[in-house]
C-alpha cells in the first residue's frame, strides 16, 4: 500500500493542507503570502458572484437529483429485464460516461447553438418562430448544463442500481407474485426499500459531482450569461486563475468543501433510518 498512500500523500493530502493554509493569507502567486485572517471570508459575505455561485450550486444540485437516483433506478429496472435489444440499449446508456466531458461538452454545444439541431427542431415543429441560443439564454442556460451533466452520469448510477437489484433474491418476488402483488407493488415494496443503500451511494456522488461541477460550465458558458452558470467549482478556478486570488479562491474552496461534507452527513443519516 505503500506506493499509492506516497501518490495519495504528495497529490491530495498536501495540496490539501496548503489550500487550507492559504485560505486565511493574500497571495497573488508572485508576491509573498500576506496573512489576512479571516478577510477571506468577510469577502464573501459581501460578494455578490459568491451569493450568485452558492445559489446556482445548490440549483444544480437539486436539478440533478432526479437524474441521478429516480430516472437511474428505473433504467435499472427496465434493464434488468430479459427483453430482446436490452444490452444494446443498456450500452447506449452508459456509453456517455467513458467518453470524455470536454468532448460531450463541445458536442452539446454545437446542438445548444442558435444554429444547432434543437434550436432546427424547435423551429420546424412550430414551437418557436425563430432560432434560440439556449446557452446564451439566462434562463436556459443553467437547465442545459443539469440536463446534459445528468445525462452523461446516468449510466454509471444505473450500474450501481443493477448491481444492487441482481442482489435481490429471486424468491422475495416469486412470493410476492404469487400472493398477487402487480409491478407497481412489488416495485415499492421490494425493490425500493432494498435499494435505500444504493439509493445512498448514488445520491451522495451526485450531490459531491454537482457541487463540484466545472468542465461544462468552463467549455460552453463560462459561468455566462450574466453569471447564470457560475457554479462554486467555477467561480474558485476564476478567482485563482483568472483573477490570480489564490488566497480567496482557497477560502471559497473551504466553504465549499464544509458544504460538501455537510450534504454527505445529512444524505447519510437520512437514509440511514430508512435501511
Amino acid at each position: 500500500m505503500l506506493p499509492g498512500l506516497v501518490l495519495f500523500a504528495v497529490f491530495f493530502v498536501w495540496p490539501a493542507v496548503q489550500a487550507l493554509q492559504l485560505a486565511f493569507y493574500e497571495y497573488d502567486g508572485i508576491s509573498a503570502p500576506v496573512t489576512v485572517g479571516l478577510d477571506n471570508f468577510d469577502r464573501m459575505l459581501d460578494d455578490p458572484r459568491f451569493h450568485e455561485a452558492f445559489v446556482n450550486s445548490f440549483l444544480f444540485l437539486f436539478g440533478m437529483m432526479p437524474l441521478a437516483v429516480a430516472v437511474p433506478l428505473l433504467l435499472a429496472v427496465l434493464v434488468n429485464q430479459k427483453i430482446p435489444g436490452i444490452q444494446a440499449f443498456r450500452l447506449a446508456i452508459v456509453m456517455p460516461v467513458v467518453v470524455s466531458m470536454v468532448a460531450v461538452a463541445v458536442t452539446w454545444k454545437y446542438v445548444l447553438d442558435a444554429q444547432g439541431v434543437l434550436s432546427w427542431l424547435v423551429t420546424s415543429l412550430g414551437i418557436s418562430d425563430e432560432p434560440t441560443a439556449w446557452l446564451l439564454s439566462s434562463d436556459w442556460a443553467l437547465p442545459c448544463l443539469i440536463v446534459i451533466e445528468g445525462w452523461k452520469s446516468m449510466g454509471i448510477y444505473m450500474m450501481i442500481y443493477l448491481a444492487g437489484l441482481q442482489a435481490i433474491p429471486v424468491d422475495l418476488y416469486e412470493a410476492a407474485q404469487i400472493d398477487g402483488a402487480g409491478i407497481w407493488h412489488r416495485l415499492t415494496k421490494i425493490t425500493v426499500p432494498l435499494m435505500i443503500p444504493y439509493v445512498a451511494v448514488t445520491s451522495t456522488m451526485a450531490m459531491l459531482d454537482a457541487m463540484q461541477v466545472f468542465t461544462s460550465v468552463y467549455v460552453m458558458t463560462r459561468g455566462g450569461p450574466q453569471d447564470s452558470t457560475m457554479t462554486l467549482g467555477y467561480y474558485v478556478w476564476s478567482k485563482a486563475f483568472e483573477d490570480y486570488e489564490f488566497g480567496y479562491a482557497s477560502a471559497i474552496a473551504l466553504v465549499l468543501w464544509a458544504v460538501m461534507i455537510i450534504l454527505a452527513v445529512v444524505n447519510y443519516q437520512l437514509t440511514k433510518e430508512r435501511r
